[in-house]
């Protein structure tokens, strides 16, 4: 692993900050993108933005301390001081941003779900960059395995399972497939707020399965945090989608089952 990419000896540029740089410049350029679809103006897209990332990082950071309060106490040099005591909580994070950015919409009179459908596919691209800067950097170190795709962390025993690089690519898969949902929202084909539900279907999902294989777990009353989150949101958000797409899931249903139908009867 690399958790410094370059030692200039004055600096040393990290690789986990370099690749969250590149989330953050990748991000934004596809969010503008996107919105260039519609007729928002560009200082609202990019406030938005900036209004988002501070709320995701002051509710993250406070719900990482919460998880580790007895490394953090009432110490309000240590919450802020993030470099010596670092730590930032993604569910947290993403809950703060969208929460601002919810709130930012309504003062706004901006649709919400609406926009959120083109805000998914930077989010899905901005996780899978920092992913992978995650996996570069060996700052996310999974449990150990037998399996053929391993690797070996400094200071760790055994070969570890790949779930950073793993999530990486499921995320940036997904980026390519809420931007193609994106197109079909404009086109009419499914609701809008598709895209919404969507990401948190997926990345719950992903979440709760690549729990399983990681190690240094926030534990919540001894269970993991981010598994019992993950079980809570999947099945809240699959209930949604079931319930706001009832008539879509009925009429392309009842057309899989006439097909099937035919097929017997020949």
């Amino acid at each position: 692993m690399l958790p410094i990419l370059l030692d200039l000896n004055f600096v040393k540029i990290y690789t986990n900050g370099v690749f969250l740089l590149l989330a953050f410049f990748w991000g934004s350029y596809l969010l503008w993108k996107n919105f260039l679809l519609t007729a928002h103006k560009e200082e609202e897209i990019f406030d938005g933005l900036f209004i988002s990332i501070a709320g995701g990082l002051f509710l993250g950071r406070l719900l990482h301390v919460l998880l580790n309060f007895e490394d953090f106490g009432f110490s309000i040099l240590k919450f802020i001081l993030i470099n010596g005591y670092p730590g930032i909580s993604i569910y947290g994070f993403l809950i703060g941003a969208f929460l601002s950015l919810r709130l930012y919409f309504k003062t706004r009179k901006i649709d919400v779900l609406e926009s959120f459908d083109y805000v998914i596919p930077a989010i899905f691209l901005s996780l899978g960059l920092g992913k992978l800067g995650s996996f570069l950097s060996g700052s996310e170190i999974g449990s150990k395995t037998n399996f053929i795709a391993s690797i070996r962390y400094l200071g760790f025993e055994g070969n570890r399972h790949l779930t950073s690089f793993y999530e990486s690519l499921l995320f940036l898969l997904f980026s390519f497939i809420s931007y193609k949902l994106l197109y079909a929202i404009r086109r009419g084909k499914f609701q809008k707020g598709l895209n919404y539900y969507f990401f948190w279907l997926i990345f719950s999902l992903i979440y709760l399965v690549f729990d399983l294989l990681k190690t240094n777990k926030a534990l919540l009353f001894g269970i993991s945090f981010n598994l019992l989150i993950s079980a809570v949101i999947l099945l809240t958000f699959s209930l949604i989608l079931i319930y706001h797409f009832r008539s879509f899931i009925k009429k392309y249903g009842k057309k899989i089952f006439k097909g099937f139908y035919k097929k017997e009867k020949r």
